[in-house]
C-alpha cells in the first residue's frame, strides 16, 4: 500500500501511471495535450482504459530539452490538476524539478510529487510532501536535460543506480517522509545510454530487493528505438515487452503513454506469474 496523503493506493496488482504531458515538446507527444480542455479529455480516456494513476507533468525531461520558468509550467499544471481533482476518482502525480510547482499542484489536488531532478535532488522539494503528506517518487537521473547525455559513465551501472537510490531513500526519510509514502525509480532514459538502459531493465529485481515499490518508466524510450530502429510512435511493442519485463522483475506501477494496451500487458503478465 502506498500512502499518498488522505489516499491509500494499493499495490497489490501493479498500478499502471498514464502520462498526461501538458507541454509541446514531450519527446512522444509534445503539443498533443498542451490545451487543458484536451489533456483534460485525454486523461478521462486513459482512466476508462485503465490508468490507475494520472501523471501530469509541464516540463520536458527529455535529453535537449530547454528549462521551463517556474511561472510557466505552473500555468501549464494547475488547471488541469485543479479539473482533474473533481473529475476524475484515481490518484493524481505531478512531475516536475521544482518545489514550488509541487507545492501548487499538491494544493491543487495531486497527491503524488513525481520527483525528476534525480542526484541534484534535495530537501526543498522532499519537504513539500513531507508537509503536505503527498508520496513521494524519487527517480536516479544525472544532470539536466542538456547536459545528462554526457553523464552516462557508470562503473557499474546496475550497483550504481542501487547505491544512489538507496542512499537517498535514507536521507527521504530522514526529511519526514515514512517508507510507505517513497517510491524509487530507476530513470530509464535519463543518463544512460541504450545498453545501460537495457542492463538496469535486466537486473530490475536487484533494485526491487532495496526494500520500496519500483516505478518501471520505459514508454517508448530511446533505448527501444535503439534496439528495434523505431521512431516513437512505433514502439509500443517494444514498450509492451519491457513493461511485461518490469512486472516479472518487481515493478509495483508502470508509467506508459499507451494505457489501453499496457494495462491488458500488465494484468496478462500477472495472470502468468499467478498460474491463473
Amino acid at each position: 500500500m502506498l500512502r499518498a496523503g488522505a489516499t491509500e493506493i494499493p499495490l497489490d496488482r501493479v498500478a499502471v501511471m498514464g502520462i498526461l504531458n501538458v507541454t509541446p515538446d514531450s519527446f512522444s507527444d509534445g503539443g498533443l495535450w498542451l490545451d487543458p480542455e484536451r489533456a483534460v479529455d485525454h486523461a478521462l480516456e486513459m482512466v476508462d482504459r485503465g490508468a490507475g494513476i494520472i501523471d501530469v507533468g509541464g516540463e520536458s525531461t527529455r535529453p535537449g530539452a530547454d528549462p521551463v520558468p517556474e511561472d510557466e509550467e505552473l500555468r501549464r499544471v494547475v488547471p488541469v490538476i485543479e479539473r482533474l481533482a473533481r473529475e476524475v476518482d484515481v490518484p493524481i502525480s505531478i512531475d516536475t524539478r521544482k518545489a514550488e510547482v509541487a507545492r501548487h499542484a499538491v494544493e491543487s489536488g495531486a497527491c503524488i510529487v513525481n520527483d525528476t531532478l534525480g542526484e541534484a535532488s534535495d530537501e526543498a522539494i522532499w519537504q513539500v510532501a513531507a508537509e503536505t503528506g503527498a508520496a513521494l517518487v524519487f527517480m536516479h537521473s544525472r544532470g539536466t536535460p542538456a547536459t545528462m547525455r554526457s553523464l552516462t559513465d557508470y562503473s557499474d551501472v546496475v550497483e550504481d543506480v542501487a547505491l544512489l537510490l538507496a542512499e537517498k531513500a535514507k536521507a527521504i526519510q530522514e526529511a519526514g517522509i515514512p517508507s510507505d509514502a517513497l517510491v524509487l525509480d530507476p530513470g530509464f532514459g535519463f543518463a544512460k545510454t541504450a545498453e545501460q538502459n537495457l542492463m538496469l531493465l535486466h537486473h530490475l529485481d536487484r533494485l526491487v530487493e532495496i526494500g520500496y515499490p519500483i516505478l518501471s518508466g520505459t514508454s517508448r524510450k530511446s533505448f527501444i528505438g535503439a534496439v528495434l530502429d523505431l521512431p516513437e510512435g512505433e514502439r509500443v511493442e517494444g514498450t509492451a515487452a519491457t513493461v511485461a519485463w518490469s512486472v516479472m522483475k518487481g515493478a509495483r506501477i508502470v508509467r506508459v503513454h499507451d494505457v489501453g494496451p499496457m494495462t491488458r500487458v500488465v494484468r496478462m503478465t500477472e495472470a502468468i506469474l499467478g498460474g491463473r
